[in-house]
């Protein structure tokens, strides 16, 4: 799966239904209410947030675009290679991961450099994208925790973004880590392997025709069958949560997560240790179903510079 298809939704409610661990990120929405787009209560906000550095005349005879500097896509160093230099030891020189390298530079996707090849170079760690049709800054913000005014500015204040730079996201979407030998979760999460009702990744709303994104996996199965610990770990979270209804988290250490949500009811408790297969709780329908049938959401995140990132959860199952 690509960066483009893990990145954003064009729906804030959606996302913060199934996708968001809200309680790890910040949100401009706590602010400035609910959605925050460019049809005018952005661009306040944007200016509220300048005011605090510059005085009231000043904006009142800037434009929006002088208050912002090019894009950071528009301003990328240049490295040409020379003999003995590797990914990794240029990213060194310029206090960067290779990941951040290879992202910007898709001809680096095979390991190796070759002399005299010119890189390109960002100023800080991070992730470039393609924003799908319809998503904002906010979408973006939800998606990535990073500030919505933060990605505004570093971007040159477009309205319409159709490649970003999201600053501080150096994980690779779609593919596992290599520490600790992972090879994936050693569960799964029903008592036997069922049929998927809603997919990870993006699909679009049959009434609207609106795009949105789906951090999770809706597993379909009847009300009240048993919820399993996908592989053991540490219980860290048992309550109710937003549209997750009653959710249950287990941590698996060394940056994994796997969420269990909409259960009726729970069978374990805060800070418990739990082995691959042992009862979590039950299916159930509370929170905000994405799908009328009955099912289980299930997540794995894996934590990330900037909070706890979805993944999409077939990568992780070896059924």
């Amino acid at each position: 799966m690509s960066s483009e298809q893990l990145a954003v939704s064009s729906e804030q409610k959606r996302l913060n239904k199934d996708g968001v661990w809200r309680r790890q990120n910040f949100l401009l929405s706590d602010l400035y209410g609910e959605k925050i787009g460019f049809k005018g209560r952005f661009i306040v906000a944007f200016f509220s947030l300048v005011s605090w550095f510059s005085p009231l005349s000043a904006i009142a005879q800037t434009s929006l675009s002088e208050l912002c500097q090019s894009p950071i896509l528009s301003r990328l160093q240049r490295h040409q290679v020379i003999s003995g230099e590797t990914i990794e030891s240029i990213a060194q020189q310029y206090n960067l991961i290779p990941q951040t390298l290879v992202g910007v530079n898709p001809s680096l996707e095979g390991g190796r450099v070759q002399v005299g090849q010119e890189i390109l170079i960002p100023p800080f760690n991070g992730v470039k994208i393609t924003v799908p049709n319809g998503a904002t800054w906010q979408d973006l913000a939800t998606a990535y925790g990073v500030r919505a005014d933060v990605l505004f500015e570093l971007n040159g204040c477009v309205e319409n973004p159709t490649v970003v730079f999201i600053p501080g996201v150096n994980w690779q979407p779609g593919k596992r880590p290599s520490q600790d030998n992972y090879t994936g979760l050693r569960g799964y999460p029903l008592p036997a392997i069922a049929q998927v009702g809603l997919s990870y990744g993006w699909h679009v709303e049959p009434n609207t025709g609106e795009s949105f994104f789906h951090g999770g996996m809706d597993i379909l199965a009847e009300v009240g069958t048993p919820v399993l610990a996908a592989d053991s770990g540490e219980v860290v979270y048992v309550g109710q949560e937003g549209s997750y209804g009653f959710l249950v988290i287990v941590d698996h250490r060394n940056g994994r997560q796997t969420r269990y949500g909409h259960l009726s009811r729970f069978e374990t408790r805060m800070g418990r240790s739990v082995q691959v297969g042992e009862v979590l709780g039950y299916v159930g329908t509370t929170g905000q179903p994405d799908l009328l049938n009955p099912h289980l959401h299930f997540e794995v995140r894996f934590k990330s510079p900037v909070g706890w990132v979805a993944q999409d959860p077939s990568i992780h199952l070896s059924q």
